[in-house]
């Protein structure tokens, strides 16, 4: 599916877009008036961590959950844990940020790095293919430590898991309810 035919939430069609229509994230840097999509600024994303704000559109999340895009690894280890009814916490911190329910649901549709399981990113050594699986994941609320280089997140207790396959497509029909609410 082509990004433009992916629904935008209202949040998301106020950001900055590239060149060819994708709109910015809102902890991406810019270099020479361009966006580095693979990239995280780390003044954004302190801002966003400390004030509660989503990295994908940069408003302000509510109080209670938050969401974020998850790579198959960790969907995989967070469906195990809830097929056998264990509580799931991954101490390895990440230093991707949260989000709202619709603005992720977009992400994991549109983002070429989230969308297509055989992609990769190839800066900062994070040359390793995404996967064939993947989930959008809410959790109740998240923990975040500021340090002289980075933003850490975890995340705590899962309140939504919503898997999907090859394509995140399959999450469709769940952001235009989303959108339609």
């Amino acid at each position: 599916m082509r990004f433009d035919a992916v629904p935008k939430p209202p949040q998301i069609a106020a950001r900055p877009q590239d060149t060819r229509g994708y709109p910015v994230p809102a902890i991406t840097p810019f270099e020479d008036g361009e966006p580095r999509f693979a990239l995280t600024d780390y003044e954004k994303s302190a801002d966003c961590a400390k004030n509660r704000r989503c990295s994908v559109c940069a408003d302000v999340m509510p109080a209670g959950p938050v969401w974020r895009v998850v790579g198959a690894a960790e969907a995989e280890a967070i469906g195990e844990a809830l097929a056998a009814s264990r509580p799931y916490r991954n101490m390895a911190p990440t230093w991707e940020g949260p989000g709202h329910r619709a603005c992720m649901l977009y992400a994991s549709m549109v983002c070429p790095y989230l969308a297509r399981p055989q992609a990769r990113r190839k800066v900062l050594d994070r040359g390793t293919v995404r996967g064939t699986t993947g989930a959008v994941v809410g959790f109740a609320d998240y923990e975040y430590a500021v340090t002289d280089s980075q933003v850490l997140f975890r995340f705590l207790g899962i309140v939504e898991f919503l898997p999907h396959d090859d394509a995140a497509t399959a999450h469709l029909a769940t952001l235009q309810a989303e959108l339609d609410a």
